[in-house]
């Protein structure tokens, strides 16, 4: 399981998943009937992507948001793990 806690690591979780699916931005762009530039704008943690946008990305990459309580303590490899 991925863990995120800021925009730049669920962007970059995403990303990951993107790829491992061989898929490009505008692959998932298609899927999504969004635009590839707002694909690239998820990945890279901008600011201000809406709900929607988020769960149409993870639909089309065969994603599920999990919400849980935040852990106390993390590995200190957390950031190797994202």
């Amino acid at each position: 399981m991925d863990i995120a806690r800021s925009p730049q690591q669920l962007g970059a979780i995403l990303r990951r998943y993107r790829k491992k699916g061989s898929m490009t931005q505008t692959d998932v762009a298609a899927k999504t009937q969004l635009r590839q530039a707002t694909i690239s704008a998820l990945e890279s943690g901008e600011v201000g992507t809406r709900l929607k946008t988020l769960t149409d990305v993870l639909a089309a990459l065969d994603l599920e948001l999990v919400v849980q309580p935040r852990r106390k303590s993390l590995p200190s490899e957390i950031e190797d793990l994202i």
